[in-house]
């Protein structure tokens, strides 16, 4: 019978089948000459009733040295002292039930006790043998049991090809509903497979394919198997739900299997990335940055999110990370290498003319991109330790023509600038470099114009632009009217600019000087007489090298793109052959 160990508080953990073995083993006449050790259970039993149904236990009674053997260990039986139960009552005769939770068990302890059809007829291991092919084998639901039950029992119920039945009764079974569904959902066979162990789903997932199901069907039983098994961590594709408990803490046994599981899954995934939705991959990602998984497993995950980059959200490139002391922090070098490869991408498939991004004409899909990344710029532009160079690292990975408009980015970088506040003009000018202040919408220039929070050169971008749409007749609010930034007028580069109007006024005024004096040259030249006209001339050409000299000297001065592209101080004074009825218009004002 099964007795009490040397431990007291062994019984306590003995099952009640355990407990009532005695009354079993008592209704023999005989008393019991050999205990049997199994664990911390003791069963009292008779040597002839074990050696009539076990090769095993007779085997060791008669190689022991011990003529009279009254004490055998069977630690090792699988299925411990449950299954040893089993097989005990079996050699006495007494009936119990084999079920398809226990059938895998009990079968490998028939193995080990040597109990087979060889050593005697209709033996233990030729009934489990026989209640699997008939009953537990018969069914996927079934069989998928009896391959979680095999977790436990490995290695030997993969040596005695347990393992390899069910899972080709499973990969065939599953087969057969994902192409002729019998029951609904049609889906419900991958609901049954995510009570698996990673590792026997993974021989799952190589029979199915071996047998040639459809990869969107095995993507979907990866899907299916990942958020059941990884629930704990992420309960839905927002990443809002991700534990944050000690996230600092690598070397738990709970993070290690949940590292182990996303490394696993990862490599299931597979060949053709376009099959899974990107919130999924996204969240796979995540999970892969916080359990700190390989860079083989994350930099597989970035390429097949950067696949479909076109359908991600802002949400899901909100990929968290964390430093050793649990602060959350974002994982930017994941989202620039996704962005990276993506524009990479589309630059090899030929979407540019001569791949050529500024001149080129940009894809639909990666407009959508670029719109994507200015309002997730705008989403991270508040995060305190957000570099300006690791802003315009972003920004600047989607080409110039990606963008129609750069609305979008220039709330970005507002947002940015108002979160930064002590940033010199030196640095907000850096910030505003990635954004094309001519590209921005009406609403956009009149809001720049007066934000406070821009450098003078943008603002006065801005206006200009407004100044030459006016003047063009073409500007996009009729009678708008432009208006001078408050801003302007409480920063010392104003000074500049009244410098700069002031210069041209100026020149207004010696042009319309010069006009004047062309038109008394016309009336002095037509009332003068003949005898007079060489010396006239002869004076004229002498004034007219004066007044013209004196003019080009202060335009000279007034030039407001003196020392630039458009710099005309250079030109030869000498002007003797212009035709002065025919001044030449030169335009400087902005006004």
């Amino acid at each position: 019978m099964a007795t009490e160990g040397k431990n007291p508080i062994n019984m306590n953990t003995m099952s009640s089948s355990l407990q009532r073995t005695g009354q079993w083993v008592f209704s023999q006449d005989i008393p019991t000459d050999v205990v049997v050790e199994v664990g911390e259970a003791n069963f009292s039993l008779h040597k002839f009733m074990l050696v009539a149904k076990s090769n095993y236990i007779r085997k060791l009674i008669m190689e022991s040295k011990d003529s009279d053997v009254t004490r055998i260990d069977l630690s090792d039986i699988p299925g411990g002292p449950e299954m040893f139960e089993k097989a005990a009552k079996f050699c006495y005769g007494v009936n119990f039930e084999i079920t398809v939770q226990n059938v895998a068990a009990l079968h490998c302890a028939a193995e080990f006790l040597q109990m087979t059809d060889k050593y005697c007829d209709n033996n233990l291991a030729g009934r489990t043998q026989d209640f699997l092919s008939q009953v537990a084998l018969s069914s996927l639901s079934g069989a998928i049991v009896v391959l979680k039950s095999c977790e436990i029992l490995l290695p030997i119920s993969r040596d005695l090809g347990i393992v390899r039945r069910c899972v080709d009764v499973v990969g065939a079974k599953a087969c057969n509903e994902a192409m002729f569904p019998c029951r609904s959902p049609p889906n419900w066979w991958t609901e049954e497979l995510c009570i698996l162990d990673v590792d026997f789903f993974a021989d799952v997932v190589a029979s199915m394919k071996q047998r040639g199901l459809k990869p969107s069907s095995v993507a979907s039983a990866i899907i299916t198997y990942t958020e059941k098994s990884l629930r704990d961590l992420v309960r839905d594709h927002s990443g809002r739900g991700i534990k944050f408990s000690d996230p600092g803490n690598n070397d738990s046994d709970e993070r290690s299997q949940q590292r182990d599981l996303v490394e696993s899954i990862v490599t299931l995934l597979p060949s053709d990335k376009a099959l899974f939705p990107i919130n999924f991959l996204c969240s796979l990602l995540r999970c892969a940055v916080f359990l700190d998984t390989s860079l083989t497993c994350k930099n597989e995950l970035e390429k097949r999110i950067s696949v479909v980059l076109e359908h991600v959200s802002v949400d899901d490139l909100l990929i968290p990370s964390f430093t050793y002391d649990g602060e959350r922090l974002l994982d930017l070098d994941s989202v620039r290498r996704i962005i990276s490869t993506f524009v990479e991408k589309e630059k090899n498939v030929g979407v540019f003319n001569g791949g050529d991004f500024n001149r080129g004409l940009c894809s639909v899909s990666l407009q959508r991109v670029a719109k994507t990344v200015d309002s997730y710029l705008a989403e991270i532009a508040t995060y305190g330790d957000l570099t300006i160079s690791k802003f315009n690292a972003i920004a600047n990975l989607v080409p110039k023509s990606a963008r129609k408009s750069d609305d979008d980015l220039y709330r970005a970088i507002d947002i940015f600038l108002k979160a930064h506040p002590n940033l010199d003009e030196i640095e907000r000018e850096k910030v505003c470099s990635s954004m094309d202040p001519l590209k921005l919408s009406y609403d956009a220039r009149l809001h720049a114009s007066q934000n406070k929070r821009l450098p003078v050169n943008i603002v006065l971008h801005a206006l200009y632009y407004d100044q030459l749409k006016l003047r063009s007749g073409v500007e996009e609010n009729e009678g708008a009217v432009v208006i001078v930034p408050e801003a302007l007028a409480t920063r010392g580069q104003v000074k500049a600019d009244t410098s700069l109007a002031k210069e041209n006024e100026a020149l207004r005024s010696e042009l319309m000087k010069m006009k004047m004096y062309v038109s008394d040259l016309k009336k002095n030249g037509a009332g003068a007489s003949s005898s007079n006209s060489s010396s006239l001339v002869s004076n004229k050409k002498s004034n007219k090298h004066t007044f013209f000299s004196s003019v080009s000297k202060k335009l000279g001065k007034l030039n407001p793109f003196r020392h630039g592209s458009k710099d005309t101080s250079n030109i030869d004074e000498d002007l003797a052959g212009v035709d002065i009825t025919k001044p030449r218009r030169r335009r400087f004002s902005i006004s």
